[in-house]
């Protein structure tokens, strides 16, 4: 491919009134607007000053421009551009949506995280298939950390990965077939330990997805060995909420391995492999699983109350030995889980537990979006930001969900169905939204604005 014409016979203005980049905010928008997103955060929220005025407004503003590709306060002047003031009334100025954030204390983060709790819950109504319909509703709780580029900004340490930056905890649920939406999340100190207010974090995930999911279906709480910790376990169990528990290979787990018998090993094959030897790189096809009882706190002197389930062992072959050695060498997995043999045999729970990874994803997901950058050199405020980054993610799987794309990531349902171009045309106190011919997209694009627009409106 290349221009058509060259430099000296093309010239460029920027001078259309009627002209927009990001028409696609029209349906998406809508759809928030329809599961009260606005209304929850005038209800909500209480900031104070002329700061905090119109919260409705400017919570709607921030979430649109996040939707739009914006990662910082000045990327909100997307929003401002060619005809979008014809499309959106009460478009705030970015420095406007700044003093907002700034002004926040964790009082007010709390609100905000009220608001996306309830306007979730009314997301979840409004669109069919945006919660697990299956006997098994799946929670991953998992943590990730934000980099940062100033020791300026408030809670910014040096963790366990050896970078400066703030910690960011998840919860999602999701469902076989069925993409995660984020139920709780919270920023934290760079610093923070996997745990630090994770009972809290779960309290608020379980009461979201308890006004969500229907009652009789099973949950399942997964999560790495960085939350093995009595305030986890406890805390899934007392809401009737099984539990599937990476563990590390400390003694008494090393000691419940040796109980096994050489029998009792199932080899298994990887049609898919996807993990690698942490050695060697290779791609890990062959390996054996076994199972034994096993009680977790039972160690003297702990306090947390002990809970026996199943310690499942996922075992392969330690390549970093030559394969004529006398004895052969194993490298060992293992996890914890409280659901029984009959409702889920050894390969199931295996296979369960290493779909934990798909919370990766949401994070690389958040990361390539309104994560690239925390905004603000005040905690709160990049509090603030990140659970309306919360929001957008969630209402990018709802409207993706709408139009058939339910399995693409905010980038690409950014690329497909937000940032459109279009022209505004009035005839008759009609606006018609004139849209590129031949768009790739146009078929999932007119899905979604159908299901959301008005009876008797025209489809561009």
């Amino acid at each position: 491919m290349k221009l058509c014409h060259s430099r000296r016979a093309t010239s460029i203005r920027f001078d259309d009134p009627n002209l927009v980049g990001t028409a696609g905010l029209v349906p998406v928008m809508e759809l928030a607007r329809q599961a009260g997103l606005a209304d929850l955060a005038d209800c909500w929220l209480s900031v104070p000053t002329d700061k905090g005025a119109h919260p409705g407004s400017k919570v709607s503003c921030l979430v649109a421009g996040m939707l739009g590709g914006a990662d910082s306060i000045n990327d909100m002047g997307i929003l401002r551009h060619g005809g979008m003031g014809r499309l959106f009334q009460g478009v705030c100025a970015p420095s406007t949506l700044g003093s907002f954030l700034r002004a926040f204390s964790f009082g007010h983060v709390r609100q905000l995280d009220a608001v996306a709790s309830r306007w979730l819950v009314n997301l979840a109504d409004r669109v069919p298939g945006l919660s697990p319909e299956t006997q098994w509703v799946f929670f991953d709780v998992d943590d990730t950390v934000l980099p940062v580029h100033s020791a300026a900004k408030q809670g910014a340490r040096v963790g366990y990965t050896k970078v400066l930056g703030l910690d960011a905890a998840f919860v999602t649920m999701s469902g076989p077939g069925v993409a995660p939406v984020i139920v709780a999340q919270r920023l934290r100190h760079g610093a923070a330990n996997s745990q630090r207010g994770a009972k809290r974090l779960l309290q608020d995930a379980f009461a979201t997805a308890g006004r969500i999911i229907k009652p009789g279906q099973r949950r399942l709480l997964r999560a790495d060995s960085g939350f093995t910790g009595g305030g986890v376990v406890h805390t899934a169990l007392s809401k009737g909420v099984d539990v599937s528990i990476t563990l590390r290979l400390t003694g008494p787990v090393c000691r419940a391995i040796t109980s096994i018998g050489a029998d009792e090993w199932t080899p298994i094959t990887y049609t898919h492999p996807s993990y690698t030897d942490p050695d060697t790189g290779e791609l890990i096809t062959q390996a054996e699983l076994a199972e034994t009882s096993y009680t977790m706190f039972s160690t003297k002197g702990t306090k947390t109350l002990p809970v026996t389930g199943r310690l499942i062992v996922r075992r392969f072959l330690d390549t970093r030995h030559s394969p004529d050695v006398l004895f052969q060498a194993w490298r060992y997995h293992t996890f914890f889980t409280t659901v029984t043999a009959e409702d889920m045999d050894l390969v199931t729970a295996d296979q369960t537990q290493r779909r934990h990874a798909i919370i990766e994803q949401v994070h690389a997901d958040l990361k390539q979006s309104a994560l690239t950058h925390l905004p603000s050199g005040s905690f709160t405020a990049n509090s603030a930001w990140l659970v309306l980054a919360v929001i957008a993610f969630n209402l990018t799987r709802a409207a993706a969900t709408l139009a058939g794309l339910a399995g693409a990531t905010s980038p690409t349902i950014r690329a497909k169905l937000v940032n459109i171009p279009a022209r505004l045309a009035t005839s008759g106190h009609h606006l018609t939204i004139h849209l590129p011919r031949s768009w790739p997209w146009q078929t999932p694009w007119s899905q979604l604005y159908d299901t959301l627009a008005p009876p008797g409106r025209n489809t561009p």
